[in-house]
């Protein structure tokens, strides 16, 4: 079933687990992820990054992200990843994503939250729900964020004032994980997290989670962080199998990829904890 994200995060910050947000770039990443979410009952998120738009465009993902969303019956929220600009933005929304993310953590403090409010002004209209970040989160690569880039950390302090001017339902925080494969595994600054996690109502979100270490995840998802998102080790672990296991055809190749991407998924619910949704 279609639903936006409200309802499941405040679950996941309640009972502390974390559901994951899954970046589809066709229709077989997307129903790979959400056949995983039906065998098991679980709540999912599924994302659709603005810098994939030349792998697949705005209106084929709303296409597909609803068509899968309704025929099952498992909540699933179509997530609109990294919105660079309010009118891509307003556009998901209108075509019918049900959450959507502005990323303007590059903006200086005061020009994130104005432009963030101009999105939850326009998204809380149609019961869309919205999710913003807050200091940033780098990239190793191009994989979701559509800059390589540094981390500037979240500042604790700034952290209820973004949240109570914006109204925003959702907060990325930057605390030690980066986009696309490390090398080694990253610090994470867990004292950060459950500072801002005691401080304040609003799911916290973590971006970059591939290849950040199990244990780490599962501190995360248990002690703050509602909602994960994974996105490159989907496509690492489906490139590895294809050299692995040398498929001898196009139809051979795309079932191996597919089930290695349920899979992957399979191994995060699991190690997110997630829980149905009551």
């Amino acid at each position: 079933m279609l639903v936006n994200a409200k309802k499941i995060l405040l679950y996941a910050k309640k009972e502390n687990f974390a559901v994951p947000a899954t970046n589809f770039i066709d229709l077989d990443t997307a129903r790979s992820y959400v056949t995983v979410a039906q065998q098991r009952g679980l709540p999912l998120i599924l994302a659709y990054a603005q810098s994939h738009n030349k792998l697949i465009s705005l209106e084929e993902a709303a296409l597909i992200g609803k068509f899968l969303a309704k025929k099952n019956d498992v909540p699933i929220v179509l997530h609109l990843d990294h919105g660079e600009d309010t009118d891509f933005i307003f556009q998901a929304i209108d075509l019918g994503f049900t959450s959507v993310m502005i990323d303007a953590s590059s903006a200086p403090f005061q020009e994130n939250i104005a432009t963030t409010k101009k999105v939850v002004d326009y998204a809380h209209q149609y019961d869309v729900t919205v999710e913003a970040e807050l200091g940033h989160v780098d990239s190793n690569d191009f994989s979701e964020s559509p800059t390589v880039t540094d981390s500037i950390y979240t500042e604790v302090e700034d952290v209820l004032e973004f949240v109570d001017k914006t109204n925003v339902d959702s907060l990325a925080i930057s605390i030690g994980t980066a986009h696309g494969i490390y090398k080694g595994t990253p610090q994470i600054h867990f004292d950060r997290l459950e500072e801002i996690d005691r401080m304040t109502k609003v799911p916290l979100v973590l971006h970059g989670g591939s290849s950040s270490g199990d244990t780490n995840l599962n501190r995360c998802a248990t002690h703050g962080i509602s909602k994960v998102n994974i996105f490159s080790d989907f496509i690492h672990e489906a490139f590895s199998v294809i050299h692995k296991k040398e498929p001898e055809d196009y139809l051979e190749l795309k079932t191996l990829v597919n089930q290695t991407m349920e899979e992957v998924l399979n191994h995060y619910y699991d190690v997110f904890e997630t829980k149905s949704i009551k």
